[in-house]
């Protein structure tokens, strides 16, 4: 009994103050859990512009406590699709909350999340080195020797994971088909508040813009197999926008991109984490993009990295024991990205805009209704 109690208020590090880690951290901290978060960077700090987070990981907010003023932060979506000419379209057959999800920006996201957890429990500039998994402990190892013990660790380290690297050797993460992504936040100005979310261009071209918040727009440009990149990011962004923008359409698009100064652009590289055969050690479990990085093109990473924490809470808060608790986490994660890997798939290679409309639509549906609570009321 007391090796029960003792394993429902552990001491749990997650390593990597992101999105998933933060949200991890504000999720087991209101169960009880002390949580030590650890960043390898100077300040907590958002790799990307906005996130869209849909209902499935809202749910998890409102448990953590906090889902009201996540919802304040955001913009609510009501995603068309279009052709490059400007005509909208969707799929037939499904309803309207298929199409709607809340567009956050991620720098107020996670410093509302930071100040939940409590800034004396993130460690920054904490660059992780190793562990070893222990009978009762698992011992982490920082860069300057240091180490932390700890009943649990989390990886929430994002594709390039050094607790992934440790538990799955030769699981690197690996270009996904030349993919490059081009976004910025910029001021919002006479364009339509609507947005032009996602315009399906020839060559594998894909963007639009949105709003994000109040006064804010995110504009985004993406290409599977980019090929030669020549100029500046800007020129970059531009020429890809061009495919999007027939007849008039888009003019406002190709206006933003050439007014965002080009050290407010971001340009990635896409990269995407192997099926992996298992997400867990003894006292180690893998979550976010850490264990399934995907691409951004079905705009669904981020909600499936919120869900994986409240798998986990709910597992660490149901199940009699640790071993036990990373079982009930590991297996039904796994087996829902074997399925979410062939959606986007499909998404993917759509050869037109009224199939990526099609396709889109079957997963996202798909997504919603088959989502851990699933069906329940938010509170």
């Amino acid at each position: 009994m007391e090796t029960q109690r003792k394993e429902r208020e552990m001491h749990i590090v997650i390593a990597g103050g992101g999105l998933v880690g933060l949200t991890t951290a504000a999720s087991l901290r209101r169960i009880g859990h002390e949580v030590t978060v650890l960043e390898q960077a100077p300040e907590i700090r958002a790799a990307g512009a906005g996130i869209g987070l849909w209902e499935n990981a809202l749910r998890v907010f409102d448990d953590a406590g906090i889902g009201a003023e996540v919802r304040g932060l955001g913009q609510q979506i009501d995603t068309w699709f279009f052709d490059p000419a400007g005509m909208s379209l969707r799929a037939n057959g499904y309803g309207d909350s298929d199409y709607h999800f809340l567009l956050v920006p991620r720098p107020a996201l996670n410093t509302l999340l930071a100040g939940f957890i409590g800034r004396d429990r993130i460690r920054l500039s904490a660059r992780l080195a190793g562990y070893e998994e222990r009978e009762n402990e698992v011992v982490v190892h920082f860069g300057d020797g240091e180490s932390l013990h700890a009943d649990l660790l989390i990886g929430s380290d994002g594709v390039y994971s050094q607790v992934r690297a440790q538990l799955l050797p030769g699981s690197e993460a690996e270009p996904h088909a030349d993919h490059y992504a081009w976004r910025a936040i910029v001021p919002s100005a006479d364009e339509r508040p609507e947005g032009t979310v996602v315009t399906i261009g020839p060559e594998r071209t894909r963007g639009g813009y949105t709003r994000v918040a109040e006064g804010r727009t995110m504009w985004m440009v993406n290409q599977f197999e980019a090929g030669p990149r020549t100029g500046s990011k800007r020129d970059r962004a531009l020429a890809r926008a061009r495919r999007l923008a027939d007849a008039g359409w888009h003019g406002e698009l190709l206006r933003m991109i050439a007014d965002t100064p080009e050290d407010a652009i971001l340009e990635n590289r896409i990269m995407l984490v192997p099926p992996l055969p298992r997400w867990t050690g003894r006292r180690v479990a893998l979550i976010g993009d850490a264990a399934h990085g995907l691409s951004p093109h079905i705009a669904a990473g981020g909600t499936l990295g919120i869900e994986d924490a409240g798998v986990l809470r709910a597992a660490l808060e149901t199940a009699p024991n640790l071993t036990e608790a990373l079982k009930a986490y590991e297996r039904p994660r796994i087996e829902r990205f074997e399925r979410v890997r062939q959606f986007s798939a499909d998404v993917e290679h759509a050869t037109g805009p009224a199939e990526f409309a099609e396709r889109y639509a079957a997963f996202s549906h798909w997504m919603l209704t088959t989502a851990p609570g699933h069906g329940r009321q938010a509170g």
